[in-house]
């Protein structure tokens, strides 16, 4: 019975488990002869910070620890100078090993937010295949042939659409299969997207007379719009290292059944406490409001703190409730700008309020933009509780006049901006 609670625990908020029995059977095993599974996720270090998205599959593979089996994390340096070709239409460009190295210490870092380091292997794929001669890469692309590879949705569509597949482009999942021969893995973990390159693995392990390892996949993760997978490119993407208040207000802002999938992907709350969640909310115990709240103080505590949270919380009943702009919100001093007047949008991308001066223009063009000028010295000291943000309608403003500026951007960004130098 308890192999088949940790089977339960495992096929929670997972896609594609391949096969059952077969993980059934190692699961016996491990108990039996008291070895814990060796459980694999690799990522290759392509950009610096991760976002929710990105954790989801580190949620799974904590699962697989607390059911006390050895969490593998390779961080695919050698893999990542490849570049992963999984969903491109076109061939991906590879990043640098210095740049690798840098977004490899970052990710260490934030995945230990997830993961208890105490029962983790942190491997790195060099280990192996930077050792490997000419001779033993050859002996690896014999494993496999070109018509399985071509089985590849992405690389089919390409060759059909007549756009370019470069020859690397074929060995990514040749070794990502053979990373599984050197860590000896059970269980191999990935995204849905990354069905593929999982089943090579198996094959690969069997090639080398390995037993083939079981394959988790997990579900690429809406982003707060609920629509497209979550990503900054579509700017629903929650980071998990952006500020508590940017993160408590953007889970606040997602719908009641997104937010339940949230739940049964990203939260540490047990199968029984998801089931009576889900219950409360559908008969009308549970306020999908305070569930949201719950959620996104459990997220907040993971990755910044629980004080964290709390105040997060409390800042958004103000923002939200009580209409008053928070006390505690980042400043930038800077020189008065020298030509007048000023761009806002890009004065507001400068600041780092908008991503881009076209994000500000749409964002003043949806009224999403407010604020408050400080005409006096004294008026900086102001309680932030006593000022009230206006409207900004035009997308140019003169600054000669203040000494600094509250801006508001959206729902839940707040900058102070103070004017260094000779007084206006």
């Amino acid at each position: 019975m308890d192999i088949e609670k940790d089977i339960e625990i495992i096929k929670r908020g997972a896609v594609d488990l391949i096969n059952e029995n077969e993980l059934r059977r190692k699961l016996i095993n491990a108990r039996t002869n008291k070895r814990p599974l060796r459980v694999k996720l690799g990522l290759d270090p392509t950009a610096p910070d991760l976002h929710l998205g990105h954790t989801v599959v580190l949620q799974k593979l904590k699962q697989f620890q607390e059911l006390g089996h050895r969490a593998i994390f390779l961080i695919g340096d050698f893999t990542g100078m490849i570049g992963d070709p999984t969903g491109r239409i076109e061939t991906r460009p590879a990043l640098s090993r210095e740049e690798l190295l840098a977004n490899a210490e970052t990710y260490k870092k934030q995945v230990f937010k997830i993961l208890d380091p105490e029962k983790t292997e942190v491997r790195f794929n060099s280990e192996w295949f930077e050792a490997m001669n000419a001779a033993d890469m050859i002996r690896l692309c014999a494993q496999y042939t070109m018509a399985r590879m071509m089985e590849r949705e992405d690389f089919r569509n390409r060759y059909q659409n007549n756009q370019s597949i470069s020859i690397h482009e074929f060995l990514y999942p040749l070794v990502q299969g053979y990373d599984s021969v050197a860590l000896n893995a059970d269980v191999e973990l990935g995204g849905h997207d990354q069905i593929f390159n999982l089943f090579v693995g198996r094959d690969i392990q069997k090639a080398y007379g390995q037993e083939s390892q079981v394959i988790v996949t997990v579900p690429l993760l809406e982003g707060t719009d609920g629509v497209n997978k979550m990503s900054k490119s579509y700017g629903n993407y929650v980071g998990i290292d952006e500020p508590p208040d940017i993160i408590f207000g953007k889970l606040m802002s997602i719908s009641d059944e997104l937010m339940l999938k949230y739940y049964e992907l990203l939260s540490d709350i047990s199968l029984e406490g998801l089931r009576a969640l889900k219950e409360g909310i559908s008969n009308g115990s549970v306020h999908p409001k305070e569930a949201k709240i719950n959620l996104a103080k459990e997220i907040i505590a993971r990755f910044h703190s629980a004080e964290a949270a709390k105040t997060a919380h409390e800042n958004f009943e103000k923002m939200f409730r009580e209409k008053e702009v928070p006390e505690d919100i980042a400043v930038t001093k800077m020189k008065r700008p020298e030509k007048e007047p000023v761009s806002i949008p890009h004065f507001l991308r400068d600041v780092g309020m908008v991503t881009s001066a076209g994000e500000g223009i749409r964002m003043i063009e949806q009224g999403g933009v407010s604020c408050f000028a400080y005409l006096s010295e004294a008026q900086l000291a102001l309680p932030h509780a006593n000022i009230k943000l206006a409207k900004v309608n035009d997308k140019e403003m003169s600054f000669k006049g203040s000494f600094g500026y509250i801006w508001k951007v959206g729902k839940r960004k707040f900058k102070k901006v103070v004017f260094e130098g000779e007084k206006p």
